[in-house]
């Protein structure tokens, strides 16, 4: 073996770690949101979380990949460590799958059929598909089932690759006196571990010991240590995302360490102990590709089946080593997402939204609990509604900016509506708990200065606060549940409380005329008019987005100013319906 030949196994390398991420990021866009979909469902039931842990990892094709994304999930409040435990274990099993692949490059046969089995044979019709696929094809779903292929067939070139730069190696004197040393068990866990957590990829570091065993220098007794050391060294890249996290992440690491190493413990004891007894008499011979993704998963199918039972275990054992301060409750919950869910754009999608929806909830509770103590002030809501406002400009600071850096990722056509819709429509939620506060201040300082309003301007503000409740309640439900039927009620709605608001502009200078009203409750009514009025101008930006995202369009005012007009297809559908409906439904004391 030359330095040429060194130079091949790293370019080996570099195609299979690449490959790898090629497939996994398209892999990843492809199952969409329902990575989180399933995410949510994890219940206290050790064998779902197991089963979605081996799911979610063949989906993504990278244990390190779920590892981090719990670190993330856990980090931000949205997970608590005991659902992660099973989707561990459940990692660990999911990924020795990509063994199972690689394995194929072992194949020897002389029938056609079984040739094409191997990667050397059918990768480059695997990558013409990819291509194909990816140039052709105008939807993103296809497209990004072209680059899995793509990136598998990579992946397989540098799987090939490696396995004929180490090929020499089997002629090597130097490389048969270096086996002699993993002939110790501990040096061969040590190594394992070492090499993968340096490369972080326990597929490539196991691609590697398989191209290697087709030397036929790699004997059960080096493999069997190293395959352990390996599941060990894929620990590094969540360890890596644990620095800066709360500890409750960190214990997610701790798991999956203690996971691992305990399996490895018991496992090479338990053959070893055996090996003293019985004297296996395969432990000398040569292992191939096939017996090592094997090996592999045996060993993670009984590490798993012998812990499973001892998850709680595994947790308190975290909780140890990661103890909590001397006076602090047991959890430090994060209110914000994690930047780690960036490695995972559609469930950070999903989480933008998740996040938009308590904003959109919020608003609506705190411009409701405002009408609710118009006429009679509360000091605890009024402490209630200013928090929540407070709330609100956390959450637009920190979601939008993190919203802006999740744009630049690579999304999908579906995703990157959503993320394009919560940009446009945060800041009005933000704006109405605003006014919100604003509402509640008229109502603190008119209690403050014994002030109330006439009976008259009191049951035009009641169908008011009613109409503005219905929108609230429209807008919420249809941005929550993305449904357009109750969006396009919303418009309607708004110009309706629009010439509610001019009625009750002109009574009440009627009543200023008159002297019935004071110059002081007059500006009180004044302003709370105007945050009704811009209150319901929000909602109608949001539910006009809402539909215009829907329909590949951010153009909200052209989509109004049709609206209106009269002989538009979306007038004559369904704004005039709504329109009547709601204007009969609300009415001031004159009408």
């Amino acid at each position: 073996m030359n330095i040429f030949s060194v130079f091949t196994l790293c370019g080996g390398l570099a195609f299979f770690l690449f490959g790898m991420h090629i497939m996994s990021q398209n892999l990843e866009k492809l199952a969409g949101g329902k990575l989180e979909t399933a995410l949510q469902k994890i219940t206290s039931n050790p064998f779902k979380s197991l089963g979605l842990g081996i799911g979610i990892t063949i989906a993504v094709q990278s244990s390190s990949a779920v590892t981090v994304m719990l670190v993330g999930l856990v980090n931000s409040g949205i997970m608590n460590i005991e659902q992660t435990v099973g989707v561990i274990m459940g990692s660990n099993i999911g990924t020795t799958l990509t063994a199972w692949i690689l394995s194929a490059a072992g194949i020897e046969s002389d029938n056609v059929f079984i040739s094409l089995l191997k990667p050397e044979n059918f990768a480059p019709l695997v990558a013409l598909l990819g291509v194909a696929l990816f140039m052709i094809s105008k939807k993103k779903k296809r497209q990004n089932m072209g680059m899995i292929l793509v990136g598998f067939a990579v992946l397989m070139y540098g799987m090939e690759l490696m396995k004929n730069a180490v090929a020499p190696l089997a002629e090597t004197e130097s490389f048969q006196r270096l086996l002699v040393a993993f002939h110790n068990p501990i040096v061969g866990v040590l190594f394992g571990a070492l090499f993968t957590g340096i490369i972080q990829s326990s597929a490539a570091s196991v691609g590697i010991l398989q191209a290697l065993s087709l030397t036929g220098s790699i004997s059960y007794q080096i493999a069997i240590p190293v395959i352990m050391g390996q599941n060990i060294g894929t620990c590094a890249t969540a360890l890596l995302s644990s620095i800066g996290v709360n500890k409750n992440a960190k214990r997610v690491t701790a798991v999956h360490i203690l996971f691992n190493v305990i399996g490895t413990v018991f496992c090479l004891t338990v053959f070893y102990g055996l090996d003293a007894i019985v004297h296996f008499t395969f432990v000398n011979r040569a292992i191939n590709p096939v017996e090592i993704a094997f090996v592999h998963s045996v060993f993670n199918v009984v590490t798993t089946v012998i812990l499973l039972p001892f998850s709680n275990r595994l947790v308190k054992i975290s909780y140890r080593l990661i103890p909590d301060k001397t006076g602090t409750v047991g959890k430090d919950n994060v209110e914000w997402l994690d930047e780690r869910l960036l490695y995972s754009p559609p469930l950070a999608t999903a989480q933008c939204r998740s996040k938009a929806n308590s904003m959109a909830h919020i608003s609506k509770t705190c411009m409701q609990d405002a009408v609710g103590i118009m006429f009679q002030y509360d000091t605890r809501m009024d402490e209630k509604v200013e928090e929540g406002e407070q709330m609100l400009d956390v959450l637009e600071d920190n979601l939008g900016t993190y919203m802006l850096k999740l744009s630049q990722e690579s999304l999908t056509e579906k995703d990157s509506r959503i993320i394009s819709e919560l940009l446009h429509t945060i800041g009005d939620y933000e704006r109405i708990g605003d006014h919100a506060v604003n509402m509640v201040k008229i109502s603190r300082l008119m209690n403050e200065e014994s002030l109330a309003f006439s009976d008259e301007a009191k049951a035009d503000l009641i169908t008011l606060f009613a109409a503005i409740t219905e929108i609230s309640e429209i807008t919420v439900k249809a941005h929550t549940t993305h449904d357009l039927s109750l969006a396009v009620k919303v418009e309607p709605l708004e110009e309706v409380i629009d010439r509610l608001i001019a009625k009750a502009k002109h009574k009440h200078i009627v009543r200023l005329q008159k002297k019935t009203c004071t110059p002081e409750l007059g500006v009180y009514f004044s302003d709370l008019l105007i945050f009704i009025e811009r209150i319901s101008d929000h909602y109608s930006n949001i539910a006009a987005m809402i539909i215009q995202i829907a329909n590949n369009n951010v153009l909200v005012h052209d989509y109004l100013n049709d609206l209106h007009e009269e002989n538009s297809p979306q007038y004559k559908k369904t704004f005039k319906t709504n329109y009547n409906y709601y204007e009969r439904k609300y009415r001031l004391a004159s009408d």
